[in-house]
């Protein structure tokens, strides 16, 4: 079978140097081909070099299980090897086996100290931006098996959301056998028709500058959500007869909740409950004091943890909910996820609805919510890292409006995350 490579890829399978050492970095969006130019690489080099080892890794196997392997046996199929000829494959062993003597192992990289007795020919890093920098100085370490003509190190990736290792050493101060070779996803010509405008609705214009462009950014620096203006910010009429959200996030001191309605890929926030010092069976009061007269069911959305554990009651939050919002005479459905997702997930899902790359707005927020408007605008992520910069016990008796900082976001990113999730691949 003959490939048809796009220009990128290309540009990653050859060596433009004469060093013996050759360190490379597919760096690319969505889609963009990273993982089937990784896998071609490494079954040509087996072929190229027969008796070679390779070492085929990530950060955790289940990615090099679910990706990284399927897509070696993919080519090799599309080759026309077959198991038991031209190759065998141990699954105890996590071993590929190549009739000319070549081999590749599959592991992570979670506990490294297990790898350092390998001499190796060459090394493939899936998802190279999520494996430490200490590793990979260890696997370049490794590349010491004899007879080689040329040691190979190759990784593909996302780009990092702040720039880190992969910008210092390929970037800012590369050495000259180190390569970087940045494919966006819009000059992968294979792609379904659409797939690109489906990124750019789906995705905020730094997330898609990132993760679909493949630049390096800076997306967890300053405020955690991007885009925001007063367009976002409307007078927002609640609907007795349209379906009400509830989007909860569960907490003693204050308790947060954010009411919405939704209409086709739009949400609307009319108001929000945040108490102090409550239980979620006050909660409900107060949202019955308000929304008594309510007439269409009432759907819960909010923290996947509200169903393990209640914070007064021996009731899970969302049992309390239930039961008291049905006694009330109140049609009451949940729309919650078994589990909450990563926080980098409801972030970048937020954020493509507070505006999207076309410049879709999907996020209306009446100014009654006023604690929420308070995080759009001062939740920040901590200085040099992706996590928030969330007040300490301290800070929160010096200023206590700042108790009420995080929690409202957590409420509104569930439900967006819910129906709008941000599906990379």
């Amino acid at each position: 079978m003959k490939y048809k490579l796009l220009k990128t890829q290309k540009e990653f399978l050859e060596v433009p140097h004469s060093y013996n050492l050759d360190v490379a970095v597919y760096q690319g969006g969505f889609g963009s081909g990273k993982t089937f130019a990784g896998s071609l690489l490494g079954i040509l080099l087996c072929m190229k070099f027969p008796g070679i080892r390779g070492l085929v890794g990530a950060q955790t196997y289940t990615l090099v299980r679910d990706t990284t392997l399927t897509s070696y046996f993919d080519h090799l199929e599309k080759l026309g090897y077959k198991k038991g000829v031209h190759f065998d494959f141990s699954k105890t062993e996590a071993k590929l086996s190549f009739k000319n003597g070549s081999e590749i192992l599959f592991r992570h990289f979670d506990d490294d100290t297990k790898l350092k007795s390998l001499n190796l020919g060459f090394v493939e890093i899936e998802e190279m931006s999520d494996v430490p920098e200490s590793t990979f100085n260890m696997l370049l370490g490794r590349l010491r098996q004899a007879g080689i003509p040329r040691y190979r190190l190759f990784g593909h990736t996302n780009p990092e959301f702040s720039k880190g290792w992969i910008y210092k050493n390929f970037v800012e101060k590369p050495k000259p056998n180190y390569r970087l070779i940045i494919a966006p996803t819009t000059e992968n010509t294979f792609l379904p028709d659409g797939f690109v405008e489906n990124l750019r609705r789906a995705y905020d214009s730094e997330y898609y500058d990132i993760n679909v462009l493949g630049n390096f950014g800076d997306y967890s620096k300053g405020l955690v959500t991007k885009g925001f203006s007063s367009e976002n910010i409307c007078q927002v009429n609640y609907c007795p007869d349209l379906p009400l959200h509830i989007s909860c996030d569960f907490n003693v001191d204050p308790m947060c909740w954010v009411l919405a309605h939704k209409s086709g890929e739009k949400v609307f926030f009319f108001d929000e409950i945040a108490l102090e010092n409550t239980t979620t069976a006050l909660a409900v009061e107060e949202f019955y004091s308000r929304y008594s007269a309510h007439k269409a069911p009432i759907i819960i959305n909010g923290d996947a943890s509200g169903d393990n554990r209640s914070v007064t009651s021996e009731y899970t939050n969302y049992v309390i909910m239930r039961n008291r919002l049905s006694q009330l005479g109140f049609a009451v459905d949940f729309k919650i996820k078994p589990f909450n997702p990563p926080i980098k997930n409801r972030i970048s899902a937020w954020n493509a609805k507070i505006k999207n790359v076309n410049g879709d707005i999907g996020v209306f927020i009446s100014p009654k919510c006023k604690w929420l408007v308070y995080n759009i605008e001062n939740l920040k992520y901590k200085e040099g890292s992706s996590l928030l910069d969330l007040p300490s016990h301290y800070q929160i008796k010096i200023d206590r409006k700042l108790k009420f900082l995080g929690h409202p976001f957590d409420a509104a990113s569930y439900i967006v995350e819910y129906y709008w999730p941000v599906r990379p691949e």
